[in-house]
């Protein structure tokens, strides 16, 4: 490798820093963002606001974090500076792409793991092609620093333990003092819990993390924690005083101003333990090749010099925290990896993210038993007592959109129990995962907190096992990833080096799509919205607009599934399938809104409760119809049975054109709240029935032939009667459609 070349690197590695730092911020944006925005603490400008200068303050803290990059995983003093910045691009590279790629899915992962188990693979690599082409005489684990590298991996994993248990207890006492009509207690207890969560979050962002700080000298650091007892002696009465006169003299729900300041230290400890992750690969390669430069022989000294302690400075920590602020703010993956978690915490049942496992549903019963057990063996005085306290509290007249997804309490455990773990990592120099720390500590939070009721629990779990399976899934790719493109930049140098660069720029082009088409999906769902909707004439008629969106869109689907059957084209037909999730979670979605149609009705309203019941089962039966239909057409395509024969594609689009333009009349009548000739529907539906009965008798002959094979009539006997059946379907909706408008049309004759 020549010294021009290095530069090269050098300089890619100082802009991969800055993708770094953007697709990073994005993952773990979650981690400091979830309790403030589930428990709706501050509008969402004022939670941003005040993460941000947590971000900023954070970074300054970080200087001893780097030194895990430099010296943590590998021994530096075996390795000459362009076999380090190998390893370091290798690194960059993997860690880019691998967390744009759980940004993508909304899937928080670790981006610590990800730099532990990177340094790994590509210093394996290269110690592994030393080892082979050189005798040296060392050994391949003499190469790395098994034990920093175990303990890093001991205390992450332990930390994801010590996280859910520390969150599901310190939840549990504090609800069983607080209660979920915490209000009058806050009164009589909130001052001193407030002046706990003060001194507990000020203990481990300030004294365990002072002495990372980059404008703090040893002697200053030396004497805060000389006399931490003091400080946060000081810290608990002077809060505690004021929590108490803004309960007493202002009403204020002190909670709220625990939130903000809890999200200001997590995102200061997110910053002061998570930045090493982004930056610190591109100041050790800095580093490494300043310091061969110094030397007279820059291409083959060894990296000694690593070894020792190097200072950050201050501005060049500011600078990454100013891009992570800016990224916290315009990046659009953030808000989507920030609402899974939401999402598998709130307190009450919803559309679920997740569909239930065998492995989610053993876990539930499992619990389920235990539980069972204990509560059996528990006196009946002390379990009803218990019980009384951590019963939800009444329902309120909040609407479901301003209703946040967990209350105040909660989100004041996972911040406090959340910064003292990742503190108190900091103040150890590991880099535990914030990630997982937020994530386990807002997953125990919530089930402690019964969040996972018997609605919901098989779907959570499901999510929680999701995330946790990314989490290995986030060691296994990284380790062989960068294992991978150490040994193809080594090997091939400059154009090894523009492959791997073309090659991660493609990906994170596709990624950006795949995001682009998710988040079109996802504004297309909040059509379905009926959350602020409190009068009937308004849910009936946005009920019906619902139907006419989705009518539409099975409509197109159905299009497309038989012209691609037609063809044989199964990557659309794959595409469609796919699309099969969406349109079941769109129908849920609806009858959801229906449900709460009904209860906007009154007790006499029997005729209209009893028309809304049929609109969900004629809804199922179409879901079932539609489902059935692009998973037959595309299993059969994949399996490259015999393609439908000439006079069957000609009979299935005369079957497609008569059953999509009954779709269309009904879809146009929901949607223009107009009456259309129902008589006209009607007799399309019974010459559709004529159709399918004729062809039926044509695929008779064509099997007595032998001329259409077995699969190929199934197939084609499935599509008709579902062309029928879902014909029926909108008939009947539009006879409900017809009486919910006092229209005084009946389709009765359709059967």
């Amino acid at each position: 490798m020549t010294l021009e070349l290095c530069y090269i690197i050098v300089g890619m590695l100082l802009v991969f820093a800055v993708f770094d730092l953007m697709v990073g911020v994005s993952n773990d944006a979650v981690n400091f963002l979830n309790s403030a925005i589930g428990s709706k603490a501050a509008p969402f400008f004022v939670i941003m606001i005040i993460a941000s200068l947590g971000i900023l303050a954070g970074v300054t803290f970080s200087g001893g974090m780097m030194e895990v990059a430099r010296k943590g995983i590998f021994h530096p003093q075996f390795f000459t500076m362009p076999e380090l910045l190998t390893i370091f691009l290798a690194v960059m590279i993997t860690d880019v792409l691998l967390l744009d790629l759980f940004n993508t899915y909304g899937l928080p992962t670790s981006t610590t793991v990800s730099l532990v188990f990177e340094l790994l693979g590509a210093s394996v690599a290269l110690a592994a092609i030393k080892i082979l082409t050189q005798t040296t005489g060392i050994a391949l684990w003499d190469y790395i620093n098994t034990a920093k590298a175990m303990a890093i991996i001991g205390g992450i994993l332990l930390s994801i333990m010590v996280a859910f248990f520390s969150g599901a207890v310190m939840q549990f006492i504090t609800r069983l003092v607080f209660t979920f009509n915490y209000q009058k207690k806050l009164v009589r207890y909130g001052a001193l819990w407030g002046g706990v969560a003060m001194t507990a979050i000020s203990y481990f962002t300030l004294v365990q993390g002072i002495g990372g700080a980059s404008f703090i000298t040893e002697q200053a650091a030396a004497w805060i924690k000389t006399h931490s007892g003091l400080i946060m002696a000081g810290i608990f009465v002077f809060s505690g005083s004021i929590f108490q006169v803004l309960l007493s003299f202002f009403n204020v729900n002190i909670l709220k101003p625990i939130v903000l300041i809890g999200t200001f230290a997590l995102a200061m400890a997110f910053a002061a333990n998570d930045l090493v992750n982004f930056i610190g690969v591109p100041l050790a390669g800095l580093t490494a090749f300043q310091n061969a430069l110094s030397s007279g022989d820059p291409l083959n000294i060894t990296m000694t010099a690593l070894g020792k302690k190097v200072t950050t400075p201050t501005y060049m920590l500011l600078i990454a925290g100013s891009i992570m602020v800016l990224t916290l703010w315009i990046s659009k993956k953030a808000r989507t990896v920030t609402e899974t978690e939401v999402r598998l915490g709130q307190q009450d049942e919803g559309t679920e993210k997740y569909e239930s496992i065998w492995l989610s549903r053993k876990i539930v019963n499992l619990f389920d038993f235990l539980f069972s057990t204990v509560q059996n063996l528990t006196p009946e005085l002390i379990r009803n007592a218990v019980g009384k306290r951590l019963s939800p509290a009444v329902k309120d007249e909040t609407t479901p959109a301003d209703k946040p997804s967990f209350d105040l309490v909660r989100a004041s455990v996972n911040l406090m129990v959340s910064s003292a773990v990742v503190s108190m990592g900091t103040s150890l120099k590991l880099p535990l995962s914030t990630t997982y720390v937020t994530f386990m500590v807002a997953m125990g939070t919530s089930f402690s907190d019964q969040a996972w009721g018997r609605e919901s629990a098989v779907f959570r779990v499901t999510g929680v096992l999701t995330v946790i399976g990314g989490w290995f899934l986030t060691a296994f790719i990284a380790f062989a990833a960068s294992f991978i493109f150490a040994g193809i930049l080594f090997y091939f140098k400059l154009p090894g080096f523009i492959i791997a660069f073309a090659f991660a720029a493609y990906v994170i082009w596709k990624n950006h799509h795949k995001h682009k088409a998710q988040e079109k999906v996802k504004e297309e769902m909040t059509i379905y919205n009926l959350d602020k909707v409190d009068n009937l004439q308004e849910a009936v008629s946005q009920t019906f607009d619902h139907l006419a969106f989705l009518l539409k869109s099975i409509r197109e689907s159905l299009d497309i599934s038989f012209d691609s059957l037609f063809k044989g084209d199964l990557v659309t037909l794959r595409q469609e399938r796919m699309r099969v999730k969406y349109f079941q979670n769109s129908i849920n979605i609806i009858i959801a809104n229906i449900f709460k149609v009904l209860r906007l009705l009154s007790k006499e309203d029997h005729h209209v409760s009893y028309n809304y019941y049929q609109i969900i089962r004629r809804l199922q039966k179409l879901s079932d119809g539609h489902r059935d239909t692009v998973t037959r057409s595309s299993m059969h395509v994949s399996n490259r049975h015999t393609g439908l024969l000439e006079a069957q594609i000609i009979e299935l689009k005369e079957i497609k054109k008569v059953f999509l333009n009954i779709i269309f009349l009904v879809e146009t009548a929901f949607r223009d709240k107009r009456i259309i000739d129902c008589q006209d529907a009607v007799e399309q539906y019974h010459y559709l029935r004529e159709l399918v009965d004729d062809y039926n008798e044509n695929q008779i002959k064509r099997i007595r032939d032998d001329s259409s094979k077995t699969r190929l009539s199934i197939l084609f006997y499935a599509i008709s009667g579902n062309s029928v059946m879902m014909a029926k379907q909108n008939i009947k909706l539009l006879d409900i459609f017809n009486e919910s408008f006092k229209l005084n049309q009946k389709c009765s004759s359709v059967e």
